[in-house]
């Protein structure tokens, strides 16, 4: 969420690189602009030179000034269920030196804007990757918390993981669901931690009292970051074991 965030990740990644060895290394930046929506081709070039291997993003990546150079890029995602006259895609295959995984963005339609069939999008999805990789990712961007448990269970044995993203504030739920699937309602923002999601706290305790939906920007000070760490079989694709990434 903004510079804050955006520059702690850059900071952390090659810490956290370090210290969990991952295969695969998926970074949702859709608020990574210094106005807390959007994100810039700087940007997608500093996180890919970090160690993400795919970016992910969600509603807001159609506010990025570059968006088409952006989404250009094969490893920058945007959700899949956006009609397909707009630039980009949801899904991409990350063939690593151990191993192959596919990415998949979707977002869902509860409380926003109306989009295609998330649900009948992603089983589509699956079936066509399943025959690349058993180990499937799933950001799953969304607003209401029912939507985003929903798709765990739709897509549960599945799918290696489904990860909920949009929300900015870190769910305790992070779990294996019963066939296997590694599940989390949101993940939570890596942002300004005196802050209203990320925005000004000032900005945003007047837009509650009076109702005028002044622009708020992101907060300044210091940043926390939040995420998670699945450790799956690499031939069946179910998680094995799960951890929150915080600080």
């Amino acid at each position: 969420m903004g510079l804050p965030g955006f520059s702690l990740v850059l900071a952390e990644l090659p810490r956290l690189i370090k210290d969990f060895c991952p295969d695969l290394l998926i970074v949702n930046a859709e608020n990574a602009a210094q106005s807390g929506q959007g994100v810039s081709f700087e940007q997608v070039t500093a996180l890919r030179n970090a160690g993400a291997d795919v970016i992910t993003t969600g509603n807001h990546v159609w506010e990025s000034e570059t968006l088409e150079k952006v989404l250009s890029e094969d490893r920058v995602l945007r959700p899949d269920n956006y009609s397909p006259r707009l630039p980009g895609k949801g899904w991409c295959l990350v063939e690593g030196p151990r191993t192959t995984a596919g990415v998949i963005n979707l977002q869902g339609r509860l409380r926003m804007t109306a989009l295609d069939d998330p649900f009948s999008r992603a089983e589509i999805l699956v079936d066509q990757l399943k025959s690349k990789t058993p180990l499937l990712f799933v950001d799953f961007h969304a607003e209401a918390p029912d939507e985003k448990e929903s798709m765990g269970y739709w897509l549960d044995g599945r799918v290696t993981a489904v990860m909920g993203t949009h929300t900015h504030v870190a769910t305790t739920d992070l779990r294996i669901l019963p066939l296997g699937t590694a599940f989390q309602t949101d993940l939570g923002m890596c942002g300004p931690t005196l802050s209203v999601i990320g925005g000004d706290a000032a900005v945003s305790v007047d837009r509650a009292l009076t109702l005028i939906p002044h622009r708020n920007l992101p907060a300044a000070g210091a940043a926390s970051l939040n995420g998670a760490f699945v450790v799956a079989n690499g031939q069946t694709g179910r998680a094995l074991r799960v951890e929150r990434i915080g600080s």
